[in-house]
C-alpha cells in the first residue's frame, strides 16, 4: 500500500497532483496547494475552518448512491465520481467553520472544457440542496440542521439553457426511488414534500428573481452571459440562509474583452495566483496554456480531466475532440480553430487583440517578482524616476517609479492611495480587496472623502528614505496634479515634468514595458494592485501606430492607474540617464 492509500480521497488527489503524477495545467496546480496549505493550518486563530470528512463523504455518498446519469453511454446507471470530481466536491462540501459547523465556501467557481460532465454534477448538487443538505453544530454533533423551505435556483443566460441542468435533475429525481420519495416532481416544478421550498429555472426573463433567499445557486455557462445582473441579484439574497452557496459552471467564451465570466475568470486567478486572499472562494480552472500545443493530444487533458481515466466515455469524448481538431486545422478555418480553442481547450479567445498584456505575458509578469526585502535591496541607492497619475479625489491615486539595475532589468513599484470614505464603494465596483491591501502595505487609505496628498507626500519621502535617496524626476500626468506638482518644486526643490498624455509621448515607454516583461527584464515587489491594473490595460492605437495605455471605456471601474504611473516614469528612464535636458522634448515641459 502507499502512502497516497492511506490519505482521504480528497487529500489524495491534491497530493498527487503536487508530485506531479496528474498532468494538470498550473491552475488546477495551485488550487491543489492551496488545499494541502489550508489542511496545515486548519483550525488555526487565522484560519478558522477545518476540513470535515464526514461533511465530504455525504456529498459523496449523494451521488454514488442516488443520483444516476440520465443520458450518454451509462444513462440510469448510478454515478462513479472520478478523483478530479472527489478533490472539487470534497473541497467545496468538506472544508466548515470549527465553530459553526457552516460551510466555509460561499462561491465555487469551476470551469473546465465542453463535455467534463459539468450539467451532471450541478443537477446531482441540485437535488442535495432540496433534500439532503445540511449542517452539524460542533456543540451537539449529532444533531442535522435542515434548511425549512429549501431554495435551489438554476440560472442561465436564457430559461432553454436554464431548464438543462433544472430537466437533468428532475430525470435524475424520477429515476431515484430514494429521491422521489421525498420530493414532489412535476413537469413544470419540483418541490419537498415536507420542507416544502422549490427547485426551479431562472433566466433573465424570470420575474421575481430577487423575492427569495436562495440555500444553493447554480449559474450554468455564465460565459453566455452578458452582463452579471443574475449572479447579483441571486447574491444579493444571501445573508438569509445558514451557508448559501453559488456554484458559478463554465467553459471560455469567445468575447474576452467586457465579459462578466472573463472578470470571474480574472479574479479566479487572482486567488489562486495569492495575490487576494478570499477564504469564503473556491476556484478551479482547467485549461491548456503557454506553450501547450493545441493539437497536440496529450495536452487535452489539462482541460479535460475526464481523458485522464480509462472509460467508455473517455474515449467517446476523445473521439469527439479529435474530430473536431482535425476539422479546424485541416482547412485552416479561423472560426473553426477559435470554436475548438474555446470549447476544446477551455482557452479565451479576443484576449491578444485590444489588452495590453496578453494572458501568457501576463503569467509572466507575476513571475518575474520577488519578495519586499529583496526588492529593496536590488533598488537601494539607485538614482530613480518617480511617476505619478493623479485621478479624481475621490478615486484611486497612484504612485510609481523605476529604476535601471547593473544586469541589465529594469526595477518598477508602484503604491495606491484612496479616500476612506470611499474604500466601500470601490470594493464594490472593482471587485477587489482594498482593504486587504491597505491591511498589507499595497494601498494607503487617507483620511476624509478626498485623497489626502499630504498623506502622499509623506509616503514618498518615507519610501525615498528606505531607497536611499530622492527621485532624479517626478513625472506626472497633467490631469490635476500641476498645483501639487508646483507645490513639490516649491517646498522639496524636486524636479517635476509633465508627461503629456498623447500616444506619441507614451508610445515608446509603453512598448518598452512590454518588451521589458516579455523578455523577462523587469523586476518587481509582487504588489498585487499592479498586477490588477496591468491585467485591466488596454492598448489604444492611433492612426500611425503609437499606442497608449487605456480602459475599456472611460466609465469602466476596472482601474489602470498604477500601470500609468508606472509608465510614466519609465518615459524618462532612459533620457534621464543620458542627462538629456527636459526641454529638448516638445511632450514634456519642465515646471
Amino acid at each position: 500500500m502507499s502512502a497516497y492509500d492511506e490519505l482521504f480521497v480528497t487529500h489524495r488527489y491534491a497530493r498527487e497532483v503536487a508530485d506531479g503524477l496528474h498532468r494538470v495545467c498550473r491552475m488546477e496546480m495551485l488550487a491543489c496547494r492551496r488545499h494541502l496549505r489550508d489542511l496545515e493550518r486548519q483550525g488555526s486563530e487565522d484560519f478558522p475552518y477545518v476540513f470535515d470528512e464526514t461533511r465530504a463523504n455525504r456529498i459523496f455518498d449523494w451521488f454514488e448512491k442516488c443520483c444516476c446519469h440520465v443520458r450518454g453511454p451509462y444513462a440510469g446507471q448510478t454515478i462513479q465520481l472520478l478523483p478530479f470530481q472527489y478533490f472539487d466536491l470534497g473541497c467545496v462540501f468538506g472544508w466548515v467553520h470549527k465553530d459553526t459547523g457552516q460551510r466555509r465556501f460561499s462561491t465555487s467557481f469551476n470551469m473546465r472544457a465542453r463535455g467534463n460532465v459539468k450539467s451532471t454534477e450541478m443537477s446531482g448538487i441540485a437535488l442535495y440542496g432540496m433534500c439532503a443538505d445540511a449542517m452539524y453544530p460542533p456543540y451537539r454533533p449529532q444533531l442535522r440542521l435542515y434548511e425549512t423551505m429549501p431554495e435551489v435556483e438554476c440560472a442561465a443566460v436564457d430559461r432553454q439553457q436554464a431548464k438543462r441542468v433544472w430537466g437533468d435533475a428532475r430525470a435524475m429525481g424520477l429515476k431515484s426511488d430514494l429521491i422521489s420519495k421525498k420530493l414532489v416532481i412535476k413537469n413544470t416544478y419540483i418541490t419537498h414534500k415536507m420542507l416544502g421550498g422549490w427547485l426551479r429555472a431562472l433566466s433573465k426573463d424570470t420575474k421575481n428573481k430577487d423575492s427569495g433567499a436562495p440555500c444553493i445557486v447554480i449559474i450554468d455557462e455564465y460565459h453566455a452571459h452578458p452582463t452579471s445582473e443574475i449572479v447579483d441579484v441571486l447574491k444579493s439574497g444571501f445573508g438569509k440562509r445558514r451557508q448559501s452557496l453559488m456554484l458559478i459552471i463554465s467553459t471560455a467564451g469567445k468575447d474576452a474583452e467586457n465579459n462578466p465570466c472573463k472578470k470571474e475568470y480574472d479574479a479566479a486567478c487572482r486567488i489562486l495566483e495569492g495575490e487576494v486572499a478570499q477564504e469564503n472562494y473556491f476556484a478551479m480552472i482547467r485549461e491548456l496554456e503557454e506553450g501547450d500545443d493545441p493539437q497536440d493530444a496529450s495536452c487535452w487533458v489539462k482541460a479535460n480531466p475526464i481523458l485522464a481515466y480509462d472509460t467508455e466515455y473517455a474515449k467517446l469524448l476523445r473521439g469527439a475532440i479529435t474530430e473536431e481538431c482535425r476539422r479546424a486545422y485541416a482547412n485552416n478555418d479561423p472560426d473553426k480553430v477559435r470554436e475548438f480553442l474555446v470549447k476544446r481547450c477551455n482557452l479565451w479567445q479576443q484576449d491578444s487583440e485590444a489588452k495590453f498584456l496578453t494572458t501568457e505575458q501576463l503569467n509572466i509578469w507575476r513571475s518575474l517578482k520577488v519578495s519586499r526585502s529583496e526588492f529593496l535591496q536590488l533598488i537601494k541607492d539607485r538614482e530613480h524616476i518617480a511617476g505619478y497619475d493623479f485621478s479624481k479625489k475621490i478615486d484611486l491615486t497612484a504612485y510609481g517609479g523605476c529604476c535601471d539595475l547593473p544586469d541589465g532589468r529594469v526595477a518598477v513599484w508602484a503604491h495606491g492611495f484612496i479616500p476612506e470614505d470611499a474604500v466601500e464603494a470601490h470594493i464594490q465596483s472593482d471587485r477587489v480587496p482594498y482593504r486587504e491591501w491597505i491591511k498589507n502595505g499595497w494601498v494607503t487609505q487617507t483620511d476624509g472623502a478626498v485623497v489626502d496628498y499630504d498623506a502622499l507626500t509623506a509616503y514618498v519621502d518615507d519610501f525615498c528614505k528606505k531607497q536611499g535617496r530622492a527621485p532624479n524626476e517626478d513625472c506626472f500626468d497633467p490631469y490635476n496634479a500641476t498645483y501639487y506638482m508646483t507645490e513639490l518644486n516649491k517646498k522639496q526643490g524636486r524636479t517635476p515634468v509633465e508627461v503629456r498624455q498623447t500616444t506619441l509621448a507614451l508610445s515608446e515607454p509603453t512598448n518598452r514595458f512590454r518588451e521589458l516583461i516579455v523578455s523577462r527584464k523587469v523586476v518587481h515587489d509582487g504588489n498585487p494592485l499592479l498586477t490588477w491594473a496591468l491585467s485591466n490595460a488596454y492598448a489604444y492605437v492611433d492612426s500611425n501606430g503609437n499606442i497608449k495605455l487605456s480602459k475599456k471605456n472611460k466609465d469602466d471601474s476596472q482601474r489602470i492607474d498604477p500601470a500609468a504611473a508606472v509608465i510614466n516614469a519609465l518615459s524618462r528612464l532612459p533620457k534621464a540617464k543620458s542627462k538629456r535636458s527636459k526641454y529638448e522634448d516638445a511632450d514634456l515641459i519642465a515646471l
